[in-house]
């Protein structure tokens, strides 16, 4: 392995740092050499005619390279356009001769401004050197911080005395060095929300309250700390911030949008990779490569699930080769984001303005993820496995038995369909392609056909006897469904709609295995080439995979380039994986990261605020074997985190934005915490772990203005009050209430969600049917645990925000309860809108809606829907 310094990045950077002027003499004639005829040359010449590339012996950076020429002879003859070889070769028609080779011909405003360099003398500043685009981006790299290897910075003394983390030296020196000095550390009922919130997402009963208020051990707080890092449902709120960056959903997206029933088998290998702790190493290479390790076993291929996240367009008509790249694009830019915190999307149809990537670079990256297939495969669930894998054998051989009758003539008619299918799929705009070629398509490419081989048309590509028996099986279904497309009469001569429904009457007679989505490596390897301003359809020069020239290189192995490039993400060489990873579980619990553009550590980000601290994280990251809970750990036992997070003047005047952390953030907890934190508050929230996803209540119009999907059914208790991460996710139409308080945008990469405060917030929580159901269950949870006014009012306070009431408080909710009492009583009617199945006995309907009004209340407060 190399370094970023290594000796063929100090000799680039040797040659981007070459001085551009030393002296100066000016240049004669009306042009500007340096406004109007270096920024020519640079980027239209000097990829191929500059130092690191020097095409036909000719050189364009220097002014003794230009007179010189190259193989061709000289190109510039001063004072002479209309001579110059140079000018001759710009404007020619013959594109063989026309410079720049295969690319676009410069306009005619750049040709004019050499004509009349050239024309007034072809002067050139004296000692003057044209920076080439690789050099430019050389010294970019070289440069910028984020590109540096991470070294273990020597960790600040405690200045106090006290024996502080790690952490907190670091953000206590910098404090000291402003002046400012730390908060106290936060009241015990604020702490446990806060770290309960953070590392389950799911409130603290008022019984965990009460324990911890009550343990008096020194090491009462780590102990409750380990206790919330082993609960199953750390996995739950963990998987969340992940399934924003890889954008995860339950439809395709697109016009049709169309569902995936097992995408959640994805989100279920999460959520159990991190419940169990899975090193970052591993769970990085699993999703990414795992079926391209020895032996992978059907969880680590299932992992590759990640990769399947991307949009997909099934509708009829669609170019499958365009929207395949789509989803390569997708792939490459979430590896970028997530991985090494890059915008590489912005080399996809020109070099990056910004960050040293070329468009050349980019389409390196994209070829490493290039040559990967979409495949879903039956993958019983725990539940399934014994009675699906020992009813394998009866049904083959009971299928065979079936089918042998008509073997021959089978092959015969799904030959032909194959070739037609083929056909309609190489050639889908022309018109003589028969009427019903999009239906053909339609049912191939939106089945899943494969059992772990190839999906859809891909099977159809391969040759007849390539196939595996699992794939012939697979085709000929779909063939018996699709097949009088081509051939209507011989289809019904055959009876083959007859053996159809016999098949489909044996797979019913048999346990089937759920199915899970993954990836494998094509079968038949893909050339990737870079596409002219993006297009897949202008192919330029090929690409093999590969990693940027001004990252440190990757290990020279034999295994697949998907593999490889999963292995120098994680490698200690590579500086920026784990910069990004330790950086966004900062921002989770504080509100920001020390890089305050998580997704972009590139030259248009934002520096970090304490680059050593940030770095010193990160080596701790790679020397505890990549361990995720053990970071968590560090940073949520440090004295940083369990500061007050109430406001100070002081340091509001000094540090307005909390960069230095003198204190706590207060944050509004994120949307799937909002409704989950009243589920808990109102006793229910169903706890089970994993499985499908489901659709609780909302407004029936939100789904109906979706164009493609309309469908939302309500799931029946007691999934309707499953965790919001088990939410159906429709691309076109995303869960209400998910999005009024700032859920992402399911078609997009989410590093950092925005917090809004709106009006529309409060009456979500005080009209929505959802919220009022909890409410109302609160409500019937507190009239019946508690006996008195004063109990039942403490209690639904704490259910609602953890904490005791002050008495003010306390002494504001009994009168707004009596002030309810009395609307009600003066109107007894108005009860009669509250649920009565909720109302618990010896209870009058006036009471409950009484009590239903203070809960909603409780869970309209803002220090609800806010971590302290």
């Amino acid at each position: 392995m190399t370094s970023p310094m290594s000796d063929r990045f100090a000799l680039r950077y040797a040659l981007a740092m070459t001085v551009l002027l030393l002296g100066w003499r000016p240049v004669r004639g009306d042009v500007d050499f340096e406004k109007d005829v270096a920024p020519v040359l640079q980027e239209h010449c000097l990829s191929c005619h500059g130092p690191e590339r020097a095409e036909g012996s000719l050189r364009l950076d220097s002014e003794a390279h230009v007179l010189k020429g190259g193989d061709s002879g000289v190109i510039v003859t001063p004072a002479a356009s209309a001579e110059s070889e140079l000018i001759r070769r710009l404007k020619t028609d013959d594109a063989s001769e026309r410079m720049p080779l295969d690319r676009p011909a410069l306009d005619e405003q750049a040709i004019a401004a050499l004509e009349s360099w050239i024309d007034a003398g072809a002067n050139w500043p004296e000692r003057f050197v044209i920076q080439s685009p690789d050099a430019i981006r050389l010294a970019r790299a070289a440069t910028h911080w984020s590109f540096q290897p991470i070294e273990r910075p020597t960790v600040p003394d405690a200045s106090d005395g006290h024996a502080l983390s790690g952490i907190d030296r670091f953000i206590r020196d910098r404090l000291r060095q402003a002046g400012i000095t730390p908060s106290p550390e936060a009241d015990r009922e604020t702490l446990i929300r806060r770290v309960t919130l953070d590392l389950i997402g799911l409130p603290p009963t008022p019984e965990e309250v009460d324990a911890f208020l009550a343990d008096d051990h020194p090491d009462a707080y780590e102990r409750l700390v380990d206790r919330l890092l082993a609960s199953p449902h750390y996995g739950e709120r963990w998987a969340r911030p992940w399934l924003d960056l890889c954008h995860y959903a339950d439809t395709d997206g697109y016009l049709t949008d169309q569902q995936r029933p097992v995408a959640w088998r994805y989100r279920q290998w999460l959520v159990d990779a991190l419940n169990a702790n899975m090193p970052f190493d591993r769970f990085t290479i699993e999703q990414l490569a795992g079926d391209l390790l020895p032996d992978a076993t059907m969880n680590q291929r299932i992992a590759t699930g990640f990769l399947r996240q991307t949009l997909s367009n099934r509708e009829g008509g669609a170019d499958l080769e365009e929207f395949r790249v789509k989803q390569i694009l997708d792939r490459s830019q979430m590896v970028g984001t997530i991985w090494l915190g890059l915008t590489v999307g912005c080399a996809q149809c020109h070099d990056h303005k910004y960050d040293p990537l070329s468009q050349q670079e980019f389409y390196e990256f994209y070829a490493c993820l290039n040559n990967a297939d979409e495949i879903n495969v039956d993958a019983p669930l725990p539940e399934e496995a014994d009675a699906y894998f020992a009813s394998r054998e009866e049904y083959n051989a009971r299928r065979q038995e079936l089918i042998a009758p008509l073997a021959t003539e089978l092959e015969e008619l799904q030959r032909r369909w194959e070739e037609k299918l083929l056909y309609a799929w190489k050639h889908p705009g022309e018109d003589h392609v028969w009427d019903r070629q999009w239906e053909l398509l339609g049912l191939v490419w939106g089945g899943n056909l494969g059992e772990g081989q190839l999906e859809g048309i891909e099977i159809v590509k391969l040759d007849w006897e390539e196939r595996t028996p699992r794939q012939k099986d697979d085709l000929l279904d779909y063939f018996l469904q699709s097949g009088s497309v081509i051939d209507a009469d011989r289809f019904a001569e055959l009876k083959l709609g007859a053996l159809k429904a016999e098949l489909d009457a044996l797979r019913q007679q048999y346990p089937r295995a759920t199915r899970a989505p993954m990836m494998q490596a094509a079968l038949t390897p893909r050339q990737t080439y870079i596409f002219g301003r993006g297009d897949f359809r202008d192919r330029g020069d090929d690409v093999d995979p590969d990693l940027p020239d001004w990252l440190p290189d990757w290990e020279d192995t034999n295994d697949p380039s998907r593999l490889r490039l999963a292995n120098w993400l994680i490698s200690r060489e590579n500086p920026l994986t784990a910069r990004v990873t330790v950086n966004r579980m900062w921002q989770a619990f504080f509100g920001q990261g020390l890089v305050t553009t998580p997704e972009d550590f590139g030259a248009r980000g934002a520096k970090p605020s304490h680059p050593d601290l940030l770095d010193w994280l990160a080596v701790e990251f790679i020397d505890s074997g990549w361990d995720v809970k053990e970071m968590h750990r560090r940073i949520v036992t440090s004295a940083t985190y369990r500061q007050s997070s109430a406001a100070r003047q002081d340091v509001k005047a000094r540090d307005p934005q909390n960069v230095l952390l003198a204190r706590q953030s207060s944050l509004r907890v994120p949307a799937e915490v909002v409704r989950d934190q009243a589920l808990a508050a109102s006793g229910l929230l169903s706890r089970t772990i994993g499985g499908p996803s489901v659709k609780p209540p909302q407004p029936e119009r939100v789904t109906m203005e979706a164009f493609g999907y309309n469908d939302w059914q309500v799931s029946p208790a007691p999934d309707r009050y499953r965790r919001s991460v088990y939410t159906f996710v429709i691309r076109t139409a995303p869960f209400a209430q998910g999005i009024i308080f700032d859920a992402p945008n399911p078609n997009e990469i989410c590093t950092r969600r925005v917090r809004s405060n709106t009006p529309l917030q409060a009456l979500t929580l005080l009209n929505d049917p959802m919220f009022f159901e909890m409410a109302c269950a609160m409500a019937g949870r507190v009239l019946t645990e508690r006996n008195e006014d004063d109990a039942r009012i403490a209690y639904a306070f704490r259910l609602a925000v953890a904490r005791h009431p002050a008495p003010a408080e306390a002494e504001r909710l009994q009168r707004f309860l009596e002030e309810q009492r009395k609307a009600f009583e003066s109107q007894p009617t108005l009860a009669d809108e509250w649920p009565t199945d909720a109302v618990p006995a010896n209870v009058s309907s006036q009471e409950f809606a009484a009590w239903c009004n203070l809960c909603s209340a409780l869970l309209n407060l803002h220090e609800f829907v806010t971590r302290d």
